[in-house]
Order: C-alpha cells, then structure tokens, then sequence
C-alpha cells in the first residue's frame, strides 16, 4: 500500500453514486441496496477511506437522495468528503460535476473515479490504480482477460464478425486519470453536445490522450441485476457457518521513537526491532482471520525472507486478509484485539485505532473491538521490554459441500 511519503501528486476519489439502478429490482437505488447489513455505497467508500495516499474524496449522489446518502454515511468518518454533488441526467454528467466540485476545492493531481455499485474493491486496487498513472501517467485503467467468446450482430440479428478473443479485455473502476486533462476532456465534451460515453476511458480516448491498462479483480464486480444482490449476499442455498480464528504477535523493543499499533503511528521512547512496520496488533488480526480461513498465516503470504516486505505498511497485510474472506463468499462477524504491554498507553489512542482497523478491512466500527492491559510489570512486557498482542476474528463462510 501507499505511504504519505512516497512521490505521488495529490490524489482524490471521485464515487458516482447518481444513478438509479432500477434494474435490480426492489424500488431503491442499488447503492443504498444493503449487503451484510450495510449500504453497498457504504462497502465501496471504505477502502478508499483506508488508502492514506487520497486526501479528499467526491460523492455525486442523485437528486433526492440526500437522506439516502445521509444514512449510508452513519457512522463513517467525513473528515476527508467533500460536501456531495447532486448528480446530472447521465454517468458521464455526474462525474464531470464531481469534477468541477474538486475543481472548486483547489485540487490538481490524480483522481480515481468509481462506480458505487462496486462495492468489493479492494484496497490493493486502488493502490494498482495510482500506482500505474504514477507521476507522469495520463490515464490507466483496470482491464480483465474476455473469457467468453464475443460476436458482433448486425441489426437483424444476425452474427455479422467474431472478434479475436486475445485483442478483447472488460474494463472495470476504479479508472485513474490526470485530473486536467480528464476535466478539459469532460469540458471539450460538453461543448460539442456529446454525452453518450459510458465511461471516462472513452472518453479520453476520444480526446486524444493514450490510455493504460493494469490487471483487474475478478472480485470487484458491479451489482447491476437483481440476482448480482444475491450472490453478493450469500452464496444460493448454502448456510453461512460461523467460525473463529486467533492471531498472536509480539516485538521487542528497540532503537526508535515510535511505534505502529492498529495503523496508527503512536509516539514512544522506542521502537521495535521488525521487518515490516512491526504492528502487532494488524499481525495478530490478520493471522486470526487467516486462521478462520484455514489459509496459512501471515509469514506464508507476505514471507519476511522477501525483502519486497521490509518496512511493509502491515496496513496490507490486513487487507489483503479481510479480502480473502469476501473472496469466499464471507463475512466478518467481529474483530477483537487485545494489546499487553506497559507503554505505550493504548487508551488515549484506542477510538482512533478503532477507526483505522475498522477502515482498513471494510468492517462499521461496531465490529472492531479493542481491549489493553498489563501484565503486572511481571515477564518481558512487564519489563518493558516489547508488547504483544492477541486477535480473534468471527467469520461466517458459505457452508462446503
């Protein structure tokens, strides 16, 4: 995942969430349809939310829908939205008004525009997303391999070309544009009274500009029909089995003056002695999710003989655990952390730790749970020699066969 620190311009999310999706049925708009008890708009936000490396984020919701999106928001921290722009007669409408209103902040740089009935992107393709543009890019897209074979027909129905598999690729969001130019491309658009692009790739292919591909995620489908709900919510006629994982980590101390815990950087008199960032308390969590998996541990993952891991934002490591779950058709039920050490205090940093946990695996904040404690200046953490934490994960899987 990104650092604040890495040589990045700006970046800013844009979330398109004006649309009414009445294809899927039910009489509400799909992005403020439930899955796992939370708004889908709410599930596509919360990895953006975890990325660090985007400052501000745009919401373009429909015209009426403001109590809508002021549900969907409960709980979740605003501190980085822009106040939401209502949204135009098209897609292609709407994202430039989002534009326009990050305009009005003052923003320049990179943006990721996303469909909000996306809701399962990951946090690693957001990451992929800026990654690719990088700091000259114009505009990068993620694109998965067309499995089906493709035939173009001709107005009577009849097949008129079959076009070569390998040449094919489906697009997918969240799409990463220069901001400029893709707003001049919207601008340019606009004044020639063209509005039938369905997305913002198109778009600047037709400005001119050349547009790159990166690997999508099978898994970050867009919920478009009724039956895209179901599967999202449980697999058809399988149960959903609750099972529990633990995690445990610990880290001496050593030469530093900070430590990260939960993903929250906490001043201290030391560090600890680590090959990644050394979060014990991410460790611990991540290792009880992939423990209620069956899935190998964190070291079978991110290996620390691979020097590609070395100072790792264990931010990650996390995600990629909290993914793997939804992968299989899961959901997390509970995530309970409990940190041992003599200092430093957890307590006043313990809602914020809270936050980050609960942004970095897409959970509300009422599935986090974090505890601290001592153990009576007894043993190495009683010594203050390093602390420890202890993770158990509530997961529901679809029942196997």
């Amino acid at each position: 995942m990104l650092r604040q620190s890495d040589a990045l311009p700006p970046v800013a999310a844009l979330l398109v969430a004006a649309g009414r999706g009445l294809r899927a049925g039910d009489g509400e708009p799909k992005q403020y349809r439930l899955v796992d008890g939370r708004p889908v708009l709410a599930h596509a936000l919360t990895p953006f939310l975890a990325e660090p490396a985007i400052e501000r984020i745009a919401i373009v919701i429909g015209e009426g829908d403001e109590a809508r999106y002021a549900n969907a928001m409960a709980g979740i921290d605003g501190s980085r939205l822009v106040t939401p722009t209502l949204g135009g007669a098209t897609r292609q409408a709407s994202v430039r008004r989002g534009l326009l209103a990050l305009s009005r902040e003052g923003f320049d740089g990179i943006v990721l525009v996303h469909d909000a009935a996306r809701p399962f992107v990951s946090r690693a393709q957001i990451s992929a997303a800026i990654h690719r543009l990088g700091a000259g890019g114009i505009a990068a897209i993620p694109a998965l391999p067309v499995t089906d074979t493709v035939k173009r027909t001709s107005a009577d129905g009849h097949v008129a070309e079959t076009p070569p598999r390998d040449q094919l690729v489906t697009v997918q969001t969240p799409q990463a544009f220069r901001f400029r130019p893709l707003l001049e491309a919207h601008e340019a658009a606009e004044a020639a009274l063209l509005d039938g692009f369905t997305d913002d790739a198109a778009l600047m292919e037709w400005a001119g500009h050349p547009v790159a591909t990166f690997q999508g995620d099978p898994a970050n489908v867009k919920l478009t029909h009724a039956a895209d709900f179901l599967r999202a919510s449980a697999q058809p006629g399988k149960a959903l089995v609750t099972r529990v994982g633990t995690g445990y980590d610990v880290h001496a101390f050593g030469p530093g003056d900070h430590v990260w815990l939960g993903g929250v950087r906490i001043g201290h008199d030391q560090g600890v002695i680590a090959h990644s960032d050394g979060d014990v308390a991410l460790h611990a969590l991540t290792d009880a999710l992939l423990g209620a998996l069956a899935d190998g541990d964190i070291g079978t993952h991110f290996p620390p003989s691979d020097p590609q891991w070395r100072g790792a934002a264990s931010a990650q490591f996390l995600a990629f655990a909290a993914q793997r779950v939804r992968e299989r058709g899961g959901r997390i039920d509970l995530l309970d952390l409990t940190v041992v050490c003599e200092a430093p205090k957890i307590g006043p940093h313990r809602e914020v730790i809270r936050a980050e946990i609960a942004a970095i695996a897409g959970l509300p904040l009422g599935k986090v749970a974090i505890k601290a404690t001592t153990s009576e200046r007894m043993g190495f953490t009683g010594r203050r020699e390093g602390l420890v934490a202890f993770g158990t994960a509530t997961i529901r899987l679809p029942e196997e066969d």
